[in-house]
């Protein structure tokens, strides 16, 4: 039901003048689901208090919420004809539900509630839709999704994950926002994080990262309470520069079940590294910047390694922010493996002498769909310096595209060779000693793979070639004599 839902809601916002993409089709949905989520959620927190003997008080002011200007019912449970339609719906929402909404951010007591949430979200946002008309099919098709029981909401979380993800299949910024799943959960198994670790994603775009390790902790063992609260409130952190995808971040990690995720609406290297102290810093670091991206020259003074390489910056705030003792499993273009400009070669030694780069898990091309670039996984520890480097190079039968993407049996003999750092014919280990000491070239180079014979000479061939003449010489000669 919830599949066929979401293909009506497209197909409604396609007719719409305010919505031309996949990305207009996510946002717009996200905002009408983010208000029925709600509305569910207080629906459960009131029966919650009701059973304890206490009163639960609405978020929500009566005249905005979902059951009053949405879907107000009529006895039969069919929404009532007269709700708004048309101009009048779109005025509501515009003039009226928009500012009421975007007011919470300024008066919540903290950032780490839900009306901070619902502050943040509305004032980052605004209704596209033009047609008062289809938002009112939109808002009917979304009164029928239910967010009560953990099935409803895990079905709700798998289907928008969807639509991230063809969100980053239809191009422009999309792929920005999109990691595939196989490879994030790999990582999150390679990096086994804990319960009570502060796991931290700087470049958090649609929160894959964090979203997937919350359900790799809950299912790592019996929660306590204690666990729980932990989960909610101080386990996820993350940073979003761009708007779209902090709000898909937020809508995404609360429909994974996280109420008020800790996630800030900034440039995260606007921030100088120097003013970064222990208090900011992180037990675990999972990300995959934007590749290819050129920052200005202000900010690049924020960091000691100067470069426009969007990556190469994050990479320095990643290693600057971990603990002494933390993990990262970074995404990062394989080029930073062996360029060979000044600030590659300084960055590069910067993380062998300060980080112990365990792992490199280096992945064929098509990865990423249409992102068009080779990828390596860098898996390091902060706090020791790197004396040898085991390298995995994923080599699969087949091309990877949109109708045939990476899965986790892809991925699973990686994860078993890594436990013992083992080699194979698609592993092997790099001194460091071995390695130029000037560039700190670390070019993914297998030497278990067979080698190709090598070409040969053109004059080897052309002697070949004048003994084959002379025997085929010799046996026409024979024919003509037998006959």
């Amino acid at each position: 039901m919830f599949e066929q839902t979401f293909k009506n809601i497209d197909d409604t916002l396609w007719k719409d003048a305010g919505c031309s993409s996949e990305l207009d089709y996510v946002e717009q949905t996200s905002w009408v689901l983010f208000l029925k989520y709600l509305d569910d959620l207080e629906k459960d927190k009131a029966t919650a208090a009701e059973l304890t003997g206490n009163t639960y008080t609405n978020i929500i002011a009566p005249e905005f919420q979902w059951t009053k200007w949405a879907a107000p019912k009529l006895e039969n449970g069919k929404i009532d004809h007269n709700a708004l339609t048309g101009d009048d719906l779109v005025d509501f929402v515009n003039g009226k539900l928009f500012p009421y909404l975007k007011k919470f951010k300024t008066n919540a007591e903290h950032a780490d509630t839900i009306e901070y949430k619902i502050g943040e979200i509305f004032t980052e946002l605004k209704n596209r839709i033009q047609s008062g008309y289809n938002l009112r099919e939109v808002v009917n098709n979304i009164d029928e999704l239910r967010f009560r029981t953990h099935k409803e909401k895990h079905e709700m979380s798998h289907l928008y994950e969807g639509k991230i993800k063809n969100m980053g299949n239809a191009g422009r910024n999309g792929g920005e926002y999109y990691t595939p799943r196989p490879l994030i959960k790999t990582i999150i198994k390679v990096m086994k994080p804990k319960i009570g670790n502060k796991i931290y994603d700087g470049a958090v775009g649609s929160a894959g990262f964090l979203c997937e390790a919350f359900e790799y902790l809950k299912e790592s063992k019996k929660l306590s309470t204690a666990d729980t609260e932990k989960l909610q409130k101080k386990t996820f952190y993350g940073k979003e520069k761009k708007s779209l995808a902090y709000i898909i971040g937020i809508m995404n990690m609360i429909l994974h079940g996280v109420e008020a995720p800790n996630i800030i609406h900034t440039n995260t290297l606007a921030e100088n590294l120097a003013d970064i102290q222990e208090k900011d810093r992180y037990d675990v670091i999972l990300a995959n910047p934007p590749f290819g991206g050129k920052e200005r020259a202000e900010v690049q003074q924020n960091f000691s390694i100067k470069t426009g390489e969007t990556a190469s910056l994050f990479l320095q705030h990643f290693i600057k922010i971990l603990k002494a003792g933390g993990k990262a499993g970074v995404v990062i273009k394989n080029t930073f493996l062996s360029n060979t400009d000044n600030a590659s070669i300084a960055l590069r030694k910067e993380l062998l002498s300060s980080c112990y780069l365990h792992t490199v898990l280096d992945l064929p091309g098509g990865t990423f769909t249409g992102a068009g670039v080779k990828t390596v996984v860098l898996f390091f520890e902060k706090g020791k310096s790197t004396k040898k480097v085991w390298f995995y190079q994923l080599n699969l039968a087949r091309n990877l595209g949109k109708t045939n993407p990476l899965n986790e049996k892809d991925l699973a003999d990686f994860v078993a060779l890594q436990k013992t750092l083992a080699e194979s014919e698609n592993s092997w280990t790099v001194n460091l000693k071995d390695i130029d000491q000037f560039t700190f070239d670390l070019s993914a180079k297998n030497p278990n793979t067979p080698e190709e014979a090598p070409l040969r000479h053109s004059q080897e061939i052309l002697a070949e070639m004048e003994v084959l003449d002379k025997e085929s010489r010799e046996i026409m000669k024979n024919v003509r004599e037998l006959i």
